[in-house]
């Protein structure tokens, strides 16, 4: 049995629309060879399996889920990213995970797949990244800092026809704007500066009309904008799912206080710690 793990993502954080991804604590795994008990097979739609063929792979695989599918935590990408590299695995053996080179492949295969690098940057390199194309640059994140997650129990999200609501078109105030929350996102995660973390998260570029398909996260993120212990609410990636910043000491805490504020239902808000390893191979 030979089996790759990738991590699950929030994309965006705010304002880093289509350039920042961060890294979290959920995985997906997926393999070849004989499947474990909770290995599922896979058919040949399965984004894992077009991203493991297109990378050169053959034979039928197995996943292991971990993550939830259209919630804006990076389903498809994460993957996408371990199918990809369980192709160069089963090729040039373990070490191939955490090869500089292949690593660069898998992300510019996987971009191509995804249509956009933020989530898939995110998945192979772990942490929190910066994404310009097939150049991606890490960004440090303060190790007090964890995310907090609001789930829907039944929304889900095409991002395709989520893009195709926003304007192609921006004005350039709030071109600006956003630049300037993402240089300070980028300084405050760094710092593990809380006060700058929740000003830096406001966007002027996609969230609101995101928001507006979306009614009951935009009400869940308004809710836990006011829980204490939250620093700073985004949606994550194209949504319905919620995110926000909080300490990692105080992580439990908080998971309790927003699922009283919103009322959520057994596993649906969830404490995630920042991934900080990115696509691996499994034992």
């Amino acid at each position: 049995m030979t089996a790759v793990s990738a991590p699950a993502s929030t994309a965006n954080l705010g304002p880093g629309f289509d350039v920042l991804g961060l890294a979290l604590s959920r995985r997906t795994v997926v393999g070849s060879g004989s499947p474990p008990p909770e290995g599922r097979e896979l058919d040949a739609s399965h984004p894992a399996v077009v991203a493991h063929r297109a990378a050169g792979g053959s034979g039928p695989l197995w996943g292991i889920g971990g993550i939830p599918m259209g919630r804006g935590l990076g389903f498809s990408g994460a993957v996408r990213v371990a199918g990809a590299m369980l192709a160069h695995v089963q090729r040039d053996g373990a070490a191939a995970a955490g090869d500089r080179r292949t690593r660069a492949e898998v992300l510019r295969l996987t971009a191509e797949l995804e249509g956009h690098p933020d989530n898939v940057a995110a998945s192979v390199h772990g942490g929190m990244v910066i994404a310009d194309g097939d150049l991606v640059s890490p960004a440090p994140v303060h190790l007090n800092l964890s995310v907090v997650v609001w789930v829907p129990s039944a929304d889900s999200t095409s991002t395709d026809r989520s893009r195709a609501t926003l304007p192609t078109v921006v004005n350039r105030a709030d071109a600006v704007f956003n630049m300037a929350r993402v240089a300070t996102l980028v300084t405050a995660a760094s710092a593990g500066d809380l006060a700058l973390l929740r000003r830096s998260v406001a966007d002027r570029l996609h969230q609101d009309i995101r928001f507006a398909a979306a009614p009951a996260s935009a009400e869940a993120a308004a809710v836990i904008e006011q829980v204490a212990g939250v620093h700073g609410v985004w949606l994550s990636g194209s949504g319905p799912t919620v995110a926000g910043w909080v300490r990692t000491d105080e992580v439990d805490e908080v998971i309790e206080r927003v699922t009283v504020a919103t009322g959520a239902g057994p596993d649906q808000v969830l404490g995630l710690a920042v991934d900080r390893e990115g696509v691996r191979t499994e034992a």
